[in-house]
């Protein structure tokens, strides 16, 4: 057996392009056993191997394997199993080390487990470590006919050359591997965590036409049917378009948004329905539109009302069809996707002025959803409330535990024109703004403690505002004392003949609170 040699690149032509070759090889192919397959032909055509072997260590159990070979049977793979320190392959691979045999027919160590090698012919074979510093991945291992001639130091030398540019190509296959299952395991979980947040029953209400919004979710989910959310803006018809996505058959499939009211007449075809290199100005290449994006999955095109009647002609081809071409286009692209729309104008009116199509509107109105704005659904403004206070008190790590009751009594009167995103952001303000424990109607927007803004102008002149003030503050002096007129007097600061020329105008009798 030769002495222990160090890897270094020939001079000779022919193995320059025999690495050439496996280098090329290895770079063109992301597919492992298919590269590892290359390279064993490689060494086939062009280093005079009858058969050679690629095997790899399983780090858990121990076991060595052939993953590949050339010039052997399937059945022979099979019979290829080693442990760590076994025959020429486990010595190898234990102690990191290549091996040469000038005739394996005189070498006692030689295990011949794949019965592929005969006794009346004699080979010469050479098994070299795959490894990237120390650690050992597997071995390099080939047959050739005894040539008396051969260099074995030299065959040995190049040997060790490829299982090196063969271990740096394993190593980063493993890595690009292991990244790809890491982001499928954050994707599943990403997917699930979006599953459990537009459950909607996670939706915040309890009032009678929230329930009737649940049921409907809940009887069109499981459904490929157009649903067509209505209401104004602010109430959560995203919100609702998120639960019918990641509570139907299509939850894994794409969820695609786009806001029809928030992009340009012109680009909003492009958008839509993707559009072809050169068909018009900046378009400098191909690009899909947000239908072929989705295709298996949803589109939520918000804000649907806004859409010109240029492109309502096409939505209602994908539509009836679920087919369409590309701006510039001639190829008709057929999409399986299911279409939720939300819109906060009053399509029947825009019907009749003619400025929405009529038969697009019958296509989308399939399934209606009406979300309530949140001045229809007072005996939930409460519950937004607190699950606000405690989401954005979490979120900037402060011990928030309640409303006042002047500031619930403000929230409660307020007519919120911009709905849940008004109460939202009002909350959110507020969080900030309180260093407290409780949340007062200070720290409330200005536009609650207006009277202009919450509808809530005085009812009374100025003489009955004061004379309830007057009848209240009597009668409260009364209990506190217990119809002790004297005393009364007192905690108001007044005398007894002014207390009781008041109480008789007002006809209070001081007896009823003895």
């Amino acid at each position: 057996m030769p002495p222990e040699a160090q890897p270094r690149i020939t001079d000779s032509i022919a193995d320059v392009t025999l690495l050439y070759e496996i280098s090329k090889a290895l770079g063109e192919h992301m597919d492992l056993k298919k590269s590892l397959y290359t390279v064993m032909d490689i060494l086939a055509r062009h280093g005079n191997m009858l058969r050679g072997t690629i095997t790899l260590l399983n780090p858990v159990t121990g076991e060595i394997r052939i993953e590949v070979a050339h010039g052997l049977s399937k059945g022979a793979m099979a019979k290829g199993i080693y442990k760590l320190g076994e025959g020429v392959t486990g010595s190898v691979i234990k102690e990191g080390k290549p091996i040469a045999i000038e005739r394996i027919s005189q070498e006692a160590t030689f295990l011949n487990r794949t019965s592929v090698r005969k006794g009346d012919e004699d080979y010469s074979f050479i098994c070299v470590p795959i490894k990237e510093g120390d650690h050992v991945m597997g071995a390099l291992s080939t047959d050739r006919p005894y040539q008396e001639d051969f260099n074995l130091q030299s065959g040995m030398q190049l040997l060790s050359v490829i299982a090196t540019m063969l271990a740096r190509h394993v190593s980063n296959l493993e890595r690009i591997q292991m990244e790809k299952e890491r982001l499928k395991a954050e994707n599943r979980r990403l997917q699930e965590e979006l599953e459990k947040k537009y459950r909607f029953t996670n939706i915040v209400g309890n009032s009678n036409k929230m329930r009737e919004v649940y049921q409907m979710i809940s009887q069109v989910s499981r459904s490929t049917a157009t649903v067509l959310i209505r209401g104004e803006s602010g109430t959560g018809k995203e919100l609702v378009a998120n639960s019918i996505h990641y509570n139907s058959n299509r939850a894994n499939q794409p969820f695609v948004k786009i806001n029809c009211a928030a992009l340009p007449e012109n680009l909003i075809e492009s958008e839509l329905f993707g559009h072809e290199k050169g068909s018009f100005t900046g378009a400098i290449s191909q690009k899909k539109g947000k239908f072929e994006m989705a295709h298996k999955g949803t589109i939520f095109l918000d804000e649907m009302g806004s859409v010109s009647p240029d492109v309502q002609v096409r939505l209602l081809r994908v539509l009836q069809e679920r087919e369409f071409e590309r701006v510039g286009g001639h190829k008709t692209i057929k999409v399986d996707v299911r279409v939720v729309a939300a819109t906060n104008r009053n399509l029947e009116q825009a019907v009749e002025e003619g400025g929405f199509r009529g038969d697009l509107y019958y296509r989308l109105n399939v399934f209606p959803i009406y979300m309530p704005p949140l001045r229809e659904r007072k005996t939930d403004i409460l519950l937004l409330a607190d699950h606000f206070l405690e989401k954005y008190a979490r979120e900037n790590e402060k011990d928030i535990k309640r409303f006042s009751t002047p500031a619930i009594d403000m929230m409660m009167g307020y007519h919120w024109p911009g709905n849940v995103r008004e109460l939202e952001n009002c909350i959110e303000r507020a969080v900030l703004l309180c260093e407290e424990g409780v949340i007062h109607t200070y720290h409330l927007p200005p536009t609650l403690q207006t009277g202009v803004e919450t509808g809530s102008l005085p009812a009374h002149s100025l003489e009955e505002a004061v004379a309830k003030l007057e009848k209240d503050m009597l009668v409260d002096a009364l209990k506190n004392t217990r119809g002790n007129v004297t005393q009364a007097a007192e905690l108001l600061q007044t005398t007894v003949r002014k207390f009781s020329y008041k109480a008789k105008a007002y006809d209070i009798d001081y007896r009823e609170y003895r």
